[in-house]
């Protein structure tokens, strides 16, 4: 059988891993500043999350949420504790698109209609409704095509409230990501995000705040739309919370009551993803690595806009973008082939940084040092 390629151009096969650092088949170490599309919180096979895993092994993998399992009250507790939204419910998923999936339908629920706000460049998942919000035509399949989603400029106040004057009876939910990943490391403007919460407050509409890819502690707090200083009425979260073990879930206000069999799952929240995501809160907070993402990132953003040749550096925390212009192009490349180092991209022209929260000063002046001797050797090209 013919395995379908995902990345065709990725050749490269990882076998080990330990902190910030993967190495290959043939034992060449990498430093990871991509962190696995943002899914590596911790740090890649920490000790304590790997002892929590094999322990919860020797005792139950899985059984069905048939029947009670505490270990989902205690991770409720913990990340309740942790995010400051102890009066929230949690339903847990196995993914980012699956939460968001049960984000939206849980709105269209609450609220009893069928359109959705999203924004140009938005990315919410691979799942169908999810895949309806994403403003992504290579990934949207005619039976994912609805009427049911408005699509308006990121971060545009004055298009949201003609959105809201011409439509608001009829929206559901607004959907936006506190800063936007795969569109290419934009964040939300504060004041977009706190006119969001006042449209739906005056609608009746639902804030759903995708915090895939931003939450977390990845930006320096646990949500990145914290900034704004205002509750979103459902957040959606994964990737970083299970540091690799797939795991997914929605935070949902008080004032949205999901009735019994709205929201369903099999998998989800099953003892090892629960132990997972417990391991990544307890190492977040004994090792504070929340304060350590905000810090490194605004030593790394500093040090990036002091090098010349990239553009536009951007983000927060462990969350960074910056352009790359045409010239300099194969930065990417050859920081993977020749320095070592995995980032992330997103088209058309910029670099995405979004590594472990607990990466060291000293690995970030190592991706800083190979970085501007890469762009060197772009600009100056050998005759």
């Amino acid at each position: 059988m013919k395995l379908f390629d995902v990345y065709p151009l990725n050749n490269i096969t990882i076998t080990r891993a330990q902190g910030s650092y993967v190495w290959d088949k043939d034992g060449v170490q990498y430093l990871d500043m991509y962190g696995g599309h943002a899914v590596i919180s911790i740090g890649h096979t920490h000790p304590h999350w790997v002892k929590r895993i094999e322990t919860q092994l020797e005792a139950i993998a899985f059984y069905s949420n048939s029947i009670q399992i505490p270990l989902q009250q205690e991770l409720a507790d913990k990340l309740g504790m942790l995010s400051g939204k102890a009066d929230y419910q949690l339903f847990l998923c196995n993914s980012g698109a699956e939460a968001n999936e049960n984000a939206l339908k849980l709105a269209s629920f609450h609220t009893g209609r069928k359109k959705i706000v999203a924004f140009s460049k938005s990315f919410h998942g691979r799942t169908s409704l999810a895949v309806a919000a994403t403003d992504n035509p290579g990934i949207v399949a005619p039976v994912n095509e609805t009427d049911n989603i408005i699509f308006l400029p990121f971060n545009d106040e004055a298009a949201l409230q003609e959105c809201f004057k011409n439509h608001g009876n009829e929206i559901a939910a607004v959907i936006i990501e506190g800063i936007q990943g795969v569109g290419g490391i934009v964040p939300a403007s504060i004041s977009f995000l706190q006119l969001i919460r006042s449209l739906c407050d005056a609608s009746g509409a639902v804030y759903i705040a995708d915090s895939v890819q931003c939450g977390y502690g990845r930006t320096g707090q646990f949500f990145a739309h914290d900034v704004a200083g205002v509750n979103a009425d459902i957040y959606s979260m994964a990737k970083g919370m299970g540091n690799g073990f797939p795991i997914g879930g929605i935070l949902i206000a008080p004032h949205i009551q999901p009735k019994h069999g709205m929201l369903g799952t099999t998998f989800g929240g099953n003892h090892l993803a629960c132990v997972a995501a417990l391991a990544v809160l307890e190492v977040m907070e004994s090792e504070q690595l929340i304060e350590m993402a905000k810090q490194r990132g605004m030593y790394l953003m500093n040090q990036l806009k002091c090098i010349e040749g990239i553009e536009n550096v951007r983000g927060r925390g462990l969350m960074i973008g910056f352009d790359v212009p045409e010239r300099i192009k194969g930065l990417k490349k050859l920081l993977l082939e020749k320095y070592n180092i995995f980032t992330g991209e997103a088209k058309p022209n910029v670099i995405r940084l979004l590594p472990s929260l607990a990466l060291t000063r000293k690995q970030a002046d190592e991706f800083l040092e190979a970085l501007t001797e890469a762009i060197a050797e772009l600009e100056n090209p050998p005759a």
